[in-house]
């Protein structure tokens, strides 16, 4: 299919957005998911400032770029968490951590993911990607006792936070896409289902797939598109290699960093890992997915350069694949 693939700017935050603009155009890519950090983009300059949208969309197109998507993973997380601490005030802007007042952040998160739906709408795109954040991924455990209520409170905290953001979505005509991800309210298949409840289904919450996280998670990446089809919102191509099982690696890495032999797992540049790719993009063709494809790049072991043009080679081969334009066994019949 000729989707557009695109480049994840999130990984890249530390370089000047025009610089990103100027290796992606050079390595072939479409456009870009534009990250809300760094100086890629701004939601409220984009708000406030009649000129800033337009420079960035005249930016794109003079390497040939286009966007179909902006990335707010960062504040998004602050709108559900708890709790909120030293690690919320490391990828907060200090407008929105102020006096790290828990509640006080939660609700500044959540003006700015309203706000993002607007600056969204102001760009010409149709979707933001990110995190909702989760009062209960602390619970995940069980222990010390967790009673069903506790998760029940939960799933409806994120609702009453999250309704009045989607409202906002839908007034704009944007939708959020969540990416199903650890430490979200939804981060696999059966706590999908249940934050779609929670918010009644409503199309303005869908998903970002990223099969990265569902590998590691023993998640069929194949069967969650088939399943959540109408929620396919985006599509993030990230890679998992899951390393042998040798009685001391565990499912949940031990708090060893990214890249630490000892780990069960690691994160690697698209097409270097377990993620069974082919089905998926079969699969992404048989449910009918039109939308970008982006490529995002994390790897402890492998510098972005090369993993960057890289991944882009392997996945434009994949998008290519096309259902035929009749059955291979039509030829055998009579007629």
């Amino acid at each position: 299919m000729t989707r557009p693939i695109t480049l994840f700017t999130g990984q890249w935050a530390d370089l000047p957005f025009a610089r990103v603009c100027e290796l992606a155009a050079g390595w072939g890519y479409d456009g870009l998911e534009i990250a809300c950090w760094g100086d890629h983009f701004d939601v409220q300059a984009a708000l406030h400032d009649d000129g800033y949208v337009r420079g960035r969309l005249d930016l794109l197109a003079e390497h040939g770029l286009k966007v179909w998507t902006l990335s707010n993973h960062l504040v998004g997380q602050a709108v559900c968490d708890d709790p909120i601490d030293e690690r919320h005030r490391g990828i907060l802007p200090s407008r929105i951590w102020g006096d790290g007042s828990p509640e006080g952040v939660r609700q500044r998160a959540a003006a700015e993911m309203a706000d993002t739906a607007r600056a969204a709408a102001r760009l010409g795109v149709d979707t933001v990607v990110g995190f909702t954040g989760s009062s209960i991924w602390h619970t995940l455990a069980l222990f010390p006792p967790t009673p069903p209520s506790m998760i029940d409170r939960g799933y409806a905290d994120f609702a009453e936070r999250w309704n009045p953001i989607l409202d906002v979505f839908d007034e704009v005509g944007v939708r959020f896409a969540h990416e199903v991800h650890p430490s979200e309210i939804a981060y696999d298949h059966h706590t999908t289902l249940r934050a779609l409840e929670a918010v009644g289904h409503r199309p303005a919450f869908g998903l970002n797939w990223d099969p990265s996280h569902m590998v590691w998670q023993d998640i069929d990446p194949v069967g969650f598109l088939h399943d959540f089809r109408d929620r396919i919102y985006h599509v993030d191509c990230k890679d998992t290699r899951v390393r042998p099982r040798d009685g001391r690696r565990g499912r949940l890495s031990s708090h060893l960093p990214w890249g630490d032999a000892r780990r069960s797992w690691d994160f690697v540049s698209t097409g270097r890992g377990d993620v069974p790719w082919e089905e998926c993009f079969r699969a992404l063709n048989a449910i009918g997915y039109a939308g970008p494809v982006s490529i995002e790049w994390e790897d402890a072991g492998m510098d972005r350069l090369r993993g960057a043009p890289e991944a882009l080679a392997f996945i434009r081969d994949l998008n290519s694949i096309e259902p035929p334009t009749a059955s291979f066994d039509a030829a055998f019949g009579s007629d």
